[in-house]
């Protein structure tokens, strides 16, 4: 018993402790500030090593600092820690808890950060117990990396009593924090060429990045998915996340890459390689985009685009594509369509393609992503598919160029490197 106490001592806040906290990710804190006082369980979710851990660090220390919440009240619990290895079940969390109550005797409301839950066997029932209990009152929050147990499945799991946060690698935003750089167009390229997965701006060097990419791959394909999936092809598994990389703002239907393996001489099923897609959705390795007829205002089901959820994987695993920057550039806008909080879609009108359609509430944003228009033809090709939209909901050409275009028919020209603050603003 004194052997798991220390293990909670030693990474609880409870003598004089400190958590590193790294950059602080103010978006996220803010949005579940907004949530903290109630019973509902607040839930982070995304890929491996995007940042979840530090998130809830920041959350609790926030809690003393700003509420003045007694460290007491605070229990932290990392389940990728091999001291924790023990809390296997339910049951053996349960015990933990209770031992943290015994010997600190907290008064009051109770603080519980539980990361990377799913590592816990029927760890539901330890959650709903608890946000629940008005006798010990206790304020729950938990992250996870496998979204089928901690998205989708969290309706019933969690009879509804949550809030969910999908947490990404940085933004350009937090790049510019953490670097210091200006908002430009050098800063914007640097960017783009390395990524927002935060361990690799501790990285000096190409290989020693390209060690830790291939490592969390490996790791998401291995424990998120391998392990928890029924996948008898393993070397299929990986192959179908490459043909993702090589392929993404590609439109794309499961016939396709089932074509696609065919033509290699692989035997891949449309049932396999469906349900390997959606396990790589469900480990947050790639994002799907479905097709949105905007005439229509309906999502066509079976086509769509698929993003990466960082651009390293392109940028250290696969650089040979042949891919540009306006590659890297339309995958970087759909982030941070989806960090602003925006359903996206790939839009359709009248035969053109429209790179994104945006849904949040009862706003609605049309972006094309072009790298460069200097050129005239660029220019006119890029807004042809917007001007073909009939409905005044906000229209924008996205691009790289050092120049700013003057609007046309309503539709804005915006330097990428002041897309986001435009998004949140509106």
């Amino acid at each position: 018993m004194d052997e798991k106490w220390n293990a909670l001592a030693k990474y609880n806040l409870w003598k004089g402790n400190t958590f590193p906290l790294g950059l602080e990710r103010t978006s996220y804190l803010d949005k579940v500030e907004g949530f903290v006082g109630n019973s509902l369980i607040k839930v982070l979710v995304g890929q491996r090593r995007s940042g979840k851990s530090y998130i809830l660090r920041q959350i609790a220390a926030r809690l003393v600092s700003e509420r003045g919440i007694h460290p007491r009240n605070i229990l932290y619990v990392n389940k990728e820690y091999l001291e924790f290895d023990f809390i296997d079940d339910y049951r053996v969390l349960e015990e933990v808890y209770r031992l943290y109550r015994e010997r600190l005797k907290p008064q009051g409301r109770v603080y519980l950060f539980l990361d990377e839950i799913q590592n816990v066997e029927g760890w539901e029932r330890f959650v709903n117990s608890h946000a629940q209990d008005f006798v010990e009152p206790c304020e729950l929050f938990i992250s996870g990396s496998n979204s089928k147990l901690l998205s989708s499945e969290l309706a019933t799991l969690l009879s509804g009593r949550y809030v969910e946060f999908q947490v990404f690698p940085y933004s350009y935003g937090e790049y510019l924090r953490l670097t210091g750089q200006p908002a430009d167009r050098e800063s914007c390229l640097s960017y783009l060429q390395i990524g927002g997965l935060p361990e690799l701006h501790n990285l000096i060097g190409d290989d020693s990045r390209r060690q830790y990419v291939a490592s969390i791959k490996d790791t998401v394909l291995l424990r998120d998915i391998v392990e928890r999936k029924p996948v008898r092809d393993v070397k299929l598994l990986d192959d179908l996340f490459v043909y993702l990389v090589n392929n993404a703002s590609n439109i794309l239907s499961i016939q396709n890459v089932v074509n696609f393996f065919k033509s290699k001489g692989r035997n891949a099923s449309y049932d396999t390689l469906s349900n390997y897609l959606g396990y790589i959705e469900e480990a947050f390795l790639a994002h799907k985009a479905d097709r949105y007829q905007i005439k229509g205002k309906e999502v066509v089901a079976g086509h769509g685009k698929y993003y990466l959820n960082d651009l390293s994987f392109k940028n250290y695993l696969y650089p040979g594509f042949g891919y540009g920057v306006g590659y890297l550039l339309e995958n970087a806008v759909y982030l941070d369509l989806r960090r602003s909080g925006y359903a996206v879609y790939t839009g359709s009108v009248r035969g053109k393609e429209v790179d994104f359609v945006g849904i949040k509430g009862d706003r609605t944003v049309y972006v094309q992503v072009a790298y460069l228009m200097e050129a005239g033809q660029t220019l006119e090709r890029e807004y042809a598919p917007l001007r073909a939209i009939n409905d005044s909901y906000e229209k924008y050409v996205v691009s790289m160029d050092e120049v700013s275009f003057p609007s046309l028919e309503g539709i804005r020209h915006v330097q990428a490197w002041r897309l986001g603050s435009l998004l949140l603003d509106g």
